[in-house]
């Protein structure tokens, strides 16, 4: 049936001459209301960036430590590398150039006083380096340490709980020749090879620190397994996975509780998700609800409320052009439900050498994509922000007071002035990112009881160092409504 709006301009015309009424200018078009940012979030503008940040990790002080590709020449001249705060607009950039290695093609975790220990790097394609760089966010400087017993070119590092970083695979001199020998780097002893765990697995493998101290390889292959890393070390099979493999650097991996781990998208191209649960007598991999969108080549996030957000990739098919096929709507991962939500779109194709790092704010950063990539896609010299929804449900709890530091186990206090509201609090470890896999992002959700006295809160650690290897994390509290404050940067261990 007609509007009302249709019959008032028919009236209105039919009163006119004739000659009169094809002058009458149309009606503009009834646009449909902007999403709503409470459902979908929101995305910034882009931001210029001098680099395309293909490594980004974000550092205890909240700001980010980026590098990108040497073939790649910073848009101002400058270093390749750079640190800045997101918060900033528009964003500050200092150069902190290696002196050591180029970086790109390492692997990056973070040390439990907050340095970024830096493993391996580009000689050249395929062709890696023994050296070991760490950065220090206090003074934003460079050292060299003990060298590695053989090169690496895209290997994973991971921080265990006694605060040694294993490093695993990456090719030595090229395409075959993988590094087949894990290794333990101490900070008061140098290096431990593990000679009975020697293993070639695909470049930058998913590797995650399970609640039983294992480290557990999650793909990108079909076969997952435990890394035993006690004396010379032992690998034990867990489980195939449902789908098989989903290539190197084309999904993503995270443990979105402890001992939780979620797998999405690869290639072939795939939109589906399977789900372990390493808490169980026997771990088995099950399908989970599929994404929306297939994709190759994205982001997965870990947030403050527990859920995972994906972002960019490529639908394309494999062996066609992947920008045609490019993915700009993000999605989000309720682990309560198993379902997806997709969200507002972003605003560039963020494919292949794109990052993506949760900020104290609550905010994500992503950024590049590009970068000599294997995608046919063009450098992106830019980064942008995106606003969850729970950014626009109401005003944000805050905290006013919290420890720079407590030991496991420790009960502590974080002052807030909406205690009797807060629903949940909650641990996330500082991402350090590069090729579609996060290295160092953690969820773990705390026990907390409001004071007696209404100003605050009683939050209670994990005593298992193994769900919080020792380091800084971002410190969130949520109301009821799912709103998170800004994080409190907290040293654990």
């Amino acid at each position: 049936m007609p509007s009302r709006r249709f019959w008032i301009a028919l009236l209105l015309v039919a009163g006119l001459p004739f000659a009169a009424r094809a002058q009458v200018p149309p009606l503009p078009p009834i646009l449909p209301p902007p999403p709503d940012p409470a459902a979908v979030g929101q995305w910034s503008g882009l931001v210029s960036l001098p680099i395309v940040p293909i490594h980004m990790s974000l550092l205890p002080d909240g700001s980010v430590l980026a590098w990108g590709n040497p073939a790649t020449p910073p848009s101002d001249g400058g270093s390749q590398v750079r640190v800045w705060d997101p918060a900033q607009a528009p964003p500050a950039f200092q150069e902190v150039h290696n002196p050591f290695v180029d970086v790109y093609c390492s692997g990056h975790a973070f040390l439990a006083d907050g340095r970024l220990l830096v493993t391996g790097g580009h000689l050249g394609d395929h062709v890696g380096s023994n050296l070991t760089a760490v950065f220090d966010f206090r003074t934003r400087s460079w050292t060299s340490s003990a060298r590695m017993s053989a090169a690496r070119w895209y290997p994973t590092n991971t921080t265990l709980a006694n605060g040694e970083v294993a490093v695993i695979s990456g090719t030595v001199d090229g395409p075959s020749n993988v590094n087949t020998l894990p290794e333990l780097w101490n900070p008061a002893s140098g290096w431990r090879a593990l000679s009975g765990a020697q293993l070639a697995l695909p470049l930058y493998p998913w590797m995650h620190l399970a609640p039983n101290g294992r480290l557990f390889n999650s793909g990108p292959g079909q076969t997952t397994r435990y890394l035993d890393t006690s004396g010379s070390g032992s690998w034990s099979t867990v489980a195939l996975t449902n789908f098989g493999a989903r290539q190197q650097y084309a999904g993503a991996s995270v443990m979105y509780e402890p001992g939780k781990v979620l797998i999405v998208g690869g290639n072939p191209t795939t939109a589906t998700a399977e789900l372990i649960d390493l808490n169980a007598a026997n771990p088995q991999w099950q399908y989970t609800n599929p994404m929306a969108h297939a994709r190759r080549y994205l982001n997965a996030t870990l947030l403050p409320d527990g859920k995972v957000l994906v972002t960019g990739g490529s639908s394309s098919p494999i062996g066609t052009a992947d920008v045609v096929g490019a993915v700009y709507a993000a999605e989000m991962w309720d682990p309560a439900t198993g379902s997806w939500s997709t969200l507002a779109s972003m605003n560039a194709a963020r494919m292949y050498h794109s990052t993506a790092v949760l900020l104290p704010d609550a905010r994500v950063l992503t950024a590049g994509g590009g970068g000599q990539s294997q995608t046919n896609d063009f450098n992106h010299y830019d980064a942008e922000y995106y606003s969850p929804p729970y950014l626009f449900r109401g005003a944000r709890p805050t905290i006013s007071t919290a420890p720079p530091s407590a030991a496991y186990g420790a009960a502590f206090f974080v002052g807030t002035p909406q205690a009797a509201s807060i629903a949940k609090v909650s641990l996330l470890g500082l991402s350090s990112t590069t090729h579609e896999f996060n290295q160092t992002q953690r969820f773990v959700a705390l026990a907390f009881a409001p004071t007696a006295d209404g100003t605050g809160l009683s939050v209670t650690l994990p005593t298992n160092p193994n769900l919080a290897p020792p380091g800084y994390y971002m410190l969130f509290i949520l109301n009821g409504a799912g709103t998170p404050s800004v994080a409190h940067m907290i040293r654990i261990g």
